[in-house]
């Protein structure tokens, strides 16, 4: 079933072929120039944001404005935006190193910085004309103008097509008139360029435009309601975006007419691997403000960083930040090598990274949901650590909290990108994009076939970590493979079961990106390879979870009987791990070390 991998993989390859560890890139193998501009980035946050963190809690927007103004002196704006119109034109894992180590003291401005450089910017970036990209990026890379994104409307969320604000053509021709409404619109209160959807006259798709705030003929045409009050990221400016006659010259539609649709998608699969890009920092300072309280409070006259429950929670925590740096970076960089592979081949820059992203669109999904959800676990964990004073406003941890919990909702929520991710590989195998019906087909043949009882050679570092990864995807593979075998092109309509295989799909990738993480750069003693190990096991835990709940729901009788007997086999251990070994290994190491 499992080949190895070309230099440059397919989106969902990782499915089913098997990826040497020399071939995946992790935080480890960071260029100089990255170091320098991760340690500048994380210099100044500590330095202009950490201490004030209680202005963006008293949701002081203009503070969190003033911020993104510095960042923009800093250029950490313009990361991504080309040479050629005022950034840095630096690859896509830089880019992810700049979210990572700017979006953690705050999701205020986590979310600020996201929605500028991704969604506001990206557009521009992907579908603008040479004319718009010399109007809108220099100042979107410079920060002296900030961008919003204009999609969501009350009756068009996940939806996002079939928003209602409409644009007609004017009897000049000159202008498009737009009317409508937008909410939940991120730096609408002191952005300028807007990139906006509306459907022109009766059209079955959204239409893109941009505009500046500043350039409208009539500024009324264009208003804002009051700033929402949110749970959490309270010094975020979100506001409804209402459009009244707005008059957009002709020349400002983005893209083709009609393909709004897919400019949204592909700058949200950007906004989703850079969201999870944006949990990490987030996990890391919970991470550390939880070693730090356990190893000084003290209980019983003993510090509680002594007690096994607490130990356990640190374990874990530390183990979720490892495993979601592995898969972010290594899809990064899959990511940017895929654009220069474009480029090389004679695409240009713009098409090169739209094909780029796209590509890796399942992988996008799979770290949203599973970095996102990661990230308000720890978070809770760590108002767990702290005890009564974890709920309290004196400690940082009630806003993180209350920040990592958009997390989950936007760039589409977790439930749609679930459905997404597999979803998009069914469709990349229906298209004869990625042969996911051979692998199938042959796991179905050797279950019918008698189970060898020899016992493999794991004498090599990593080797069962790496069998029980690939019996993984055959748990995958038998249950997808059978249930699109009973219910064919209505398998989208089984929303139960395409969330119990999208269970299994991100166990898979974040799993096998940590232990290719480990065994390229770690030894088997070491705390890193604990942690692979660790991970590995509650993934193969949730697999057996979600495969068994699946099979249950279509399968009967002697098929039933025969998956669930090789669910049995695929999820099996030759020398099972001793979890609590492993968890003290980690807790030990990261107490006694004092952070991560």
């Amino acid at each position: 079933m499992i080949d190895t991998l070309n230099k440059t993989p397919k989106g969902g390859e990782f499915l089913v072929k098997e990826t040497p560890a020399n071939e995946i890139f992790s935080l480890e193998e960071l260029t100089e120039e990255q170091k320098m501009l991760r340690d500048s980035a994380k210099e100044f946050i500590d330095r202009e944001v950490a201490p004030q963190k209680e202005r963006f809690e008293k949701k002081d927007y203009a503070f969190t404005e003033e911020v993104m103004r510095k960042l923009g002196e800093m250029g950490m704006l313009g990361i991504s935006v080309p040479e050629e119109y005022g950034g840095l034109g630096m690859g896509f894992v830089t880019t992810m190193l700049a979210c990572d180590y700017i979006s953690g003291v705050t999701g205020s401005l986590a979310t600020a910085y996201g929605a500028h450089t991704g969604i506001g910017t990206l557009p521009i970036v992907l579908y603008g004309t040479e004319e718009q990209k010399k109007k809108y990026l220099p100042d979107l890379a410079a920060g002296t103008k900030f961008g919003a994104y204009c999609l969501t409307e009350p009756d068009a969320g996940s939806d996002a097509n079939s928003g209602k604000t409409k644009a007609k053509l004017s009897e000049d021709g000159k202008h498009y008139i737009i009317n409508g409404q937008k909410m939940w619109i991120s730096n609408a209160g002191f952005a300028d360029t807007f990139t906006l959807f509306a459907k022109i006259e009766d059209d079955k798709n959204i239409t893109g435009f941009v505009i500046n705030r500043s350039e409208l003929e009539n500024p009324e045409s264009l208003t804002f309601g009051e700033e929402e009050h949110k749970l959490g990221i309270r010094a975020s400016s979100t506001r409804q975006v209402f459009f009244n006659d707005m008059k957009v010259p002709v020349e400002n539609l983005l893209g083709e007419r009609n393909n709004g649709f897919k400019i949204a998608l592909n700058a949200l699969n950007v906004g989703r691997i850079k969201l999870a890009g944006a949990c990490l920092d987030a996990q890391r300072r919970i991470l550390n403000h939880s070693i730090q309280y356990s190893n000084e409070r003290k209980q019983f006259g003993v510090s509680i960083a002594t007690f096994g429950a607490i130990r356990k929670k640190i374990a874990e925590m530390a183990t979720g930040l490892f495993v979601s740096e592995a898969g972010c970076f290594r899809a990064a960089k899959n990511i940017e090598d895929k654009i220069n592979e474009l480029v090389d081949g004679g695409l240009d820059h713009q098409a090169a990274e739209l094909k780029g992203v796209e590509e890796f669109a399942v992988e996008c999904s799979i770290l949203k949901v599973f970095v996102s959800d990661l990230a308000q676990n720890t978070a809770d964990e760590g108002i767990q650590v702290y005890g009564g004073m974890g709920f309290s406003e004196d400690t940082p941890m009630e806003a993180a909290w209350r920040d990592s919990r958009i997390s989950r909702i936007y760039e589409g929520t977790n439930e749609i990108n679930r459905l997404l991710a597999v979803g998009m590989l069914i469709k990349r195998a229906m298209k004869g994009e990625l042969d996911l019906l051979s692998p199938a087909m042959a796991i179905s043949k050797e279950l019918m076939g008698i189970p060898s009882f020899e016992v493999p050679d794991y004498s090599s570092f990593m080797s069962e970590e790496k069998s029980i990864i690939a019996n993984l995807k055959k748990v995958f593979l038998m249950v997808a493979g059978a249930a699109l075998q009973k219910y064919m092109t209505e398998i989208e309509k089984q929303q139960h079961l395409l969330l119990n295989a999208s269970e299994i799909l991100n166990q898979i990738y974040m799993a096998e990106s940590t232990i290719l993480r480990v065994e390229k750069h770690f030894s088997p003693d070491s705390v890193e390879a604990a942690m692979a190990q660790l991970n590995l096991y509650k993934a193969v835990e949730k697999t057996i979870v979600a495969a068994k709940e699946g099979i249950i729901s279509f399968a009967e009788g002697d098929e039933q009987r025969m998956m669930l007997s090789g669910l049995r086999r695929f999820t099996k251990y030759a020398n099972n791990p001793n979890v609590v070994a492993l968890t003290e290994k980690v807790a030990s190491h990261y107490i006694e070390k004092g952070a991560y």
